[in-house]
């Protein structure tokens, strides 16, 4: 919670009020800092893009920071860590952020009498989000146009799903041709697909699907079990194995939110977890209801969650994340301020541990106590 509201609070960093005429007056935007700090601007047209993250990618193929020249802030969902102009500088150069203007106009030349920025590469217009009801209609129709290949099939009931609970919740693999075909015959059946990330107009101005990377598409279902968006588990990739269907910065298109999924009806006692998949999996192993963020440190749609969840008579949480959180400082903090929220929201709230040889609390059930083998 508290980096979402310094977003908002850093959102128009980079205005001024002039300290003689008492107006706000534009002094730098994200795309003037990046230089300055070696950080490459985006292909021609893009105005969102991953970067390395100064705080906690180690590694320098490591991209987990956004930076939305169009908002002029960033945001690394990984650690936490965000804010706008003055914030992204102060991070890369270790200045103090009171300091950053002063060195900016220092190195960028006084807003009144440097040269006027160059012409910014047309952006793309996107639709806003859709309703929830729309946006459900729309992907039950699709997904019920797609087919669930063999070995993604195979790969399921290794992890502990049963063919039954594969079909109920809609898995299906990823449409690698026919997508334009799709988006017509939807088009044909009244279906509304403006605002539903992952469709967008062609060069031709036909609506399409995006085309993704062969994967595993993945439901994920607000508390009423609507479908609110699509994730997909790709395959074949080490790094970021699963994102989000999205269609930004596409014509017409529509971008993703982190939104939770929950697995199984609300009882008095959740688990809370982490990637709508592993939900899928320890509730069909347990019974037990899941609820699952998509990651430790996205708490906006979260707290919107547990609002309802907590009107259905919800009242303890036990958390369940990776067991790698108890060496990794930056999945710590988002913890810390993760069971802030929870006791702010009046839950009780605990954490399950097991056995860490084993990553996941799906890992530990399906070969720890079942004994049962899960594919990589």
């Amino acid at each position: 919670m508290q980096y979402s509201k310094r977003v908002k609070k850093n959102r128009g960093d980079g205005r001024v009020s002039h300290p003689r005429k008492g107006c706000n007056m534009e002094l730098y935007h994200m795309a003037d800092v990046l230089p300055l700090l070696g950080i490459p601007e985006p292909p021609y047209g893009r105005t969102s893009f991953y970067v390395n993250c100064p705080c906690c990618d180690t590694d320098p193929r490591k991209k987990h920071m956004n930076i939305n020249l169009q908002k002029d802030v960033f945001r690394c969902p990984r650690c936490g860590a965000s804010g706008g102009i003055f914030d992204l500088y102060s991070l890369h150069t270790g200045t103090p952020r009171e300091k950053v203007r002063e060195i900016l106009v220092e190195k960028l030349g006084n807003p009144e009498t440097r040269p006027k920025r160059r012409q910014e590469a047309p952006i793309v217009h996107e639709c806003p989000l859709t309703d929830v009801d729309t946006r459900h209609v729309t992907y039950m129709a699709l997904l019920s146009k797609l087919t669930l290949a063999p070995d993604h099939l195979e790969n399921l009931l290794a992890r502990g799903l049963t063919e039954a609970e594969i079909s109920r919740l809609g898995y299906k693999t990823t449409p690698i041709v026919g997508s334009g075909a799709i988006a017509r015959q939807m088009q044909g059946d009244g279906l509304y697909l403006a605002g539903v990330p992952g469709f967008y107009r062609n060069e031709s101005g036909a609506w399409t699907f995006v085309h993704e990377q062969r994967g595993i598409l993945i439901p994920v279902r607000n508390v009423h079990g609507q479908i609110q968006g699509l994730q997909i588990r790709r395959d074949q990739v080490s790094r970021r194995k699963f994102r989000w269907v999205s269609s930004a910065e596409k014509p017409d298109g529509c971008r993703a939110e982190g939104w939770t999924h929950l697995a199984g009806v609300p009882t008095a006692r959740i688990i809370l977890t982490e990637g709508p998949m592993k939900a899928d999996v320890i509730h069909t192993l347990t019974g037990d209801t899941v609820l699952a963020v998509p990651g430790v440190n996205a708490l906006t749609q979260l707290e919107k969650a547990l609002e309802v969840l907590r009107a259905q008579g919800v009242e303890e949480i036990k958390t369940a994340f990776d067991m790698d959180m108890a060496t990794n400082e930056h999945v710590q903090n988002g913890y810390h301020s993760l069971t802030e929220m929870l006791a702010q929201m009046g839950f009780h709230y605990g954490t399950y541990l097991w056995d860490p040889q084993y990553k996941g609390l799906d890992d530990y059930i399906w070969q720890g106590c079942l004994h049962r083998h899960r594919p990589e």
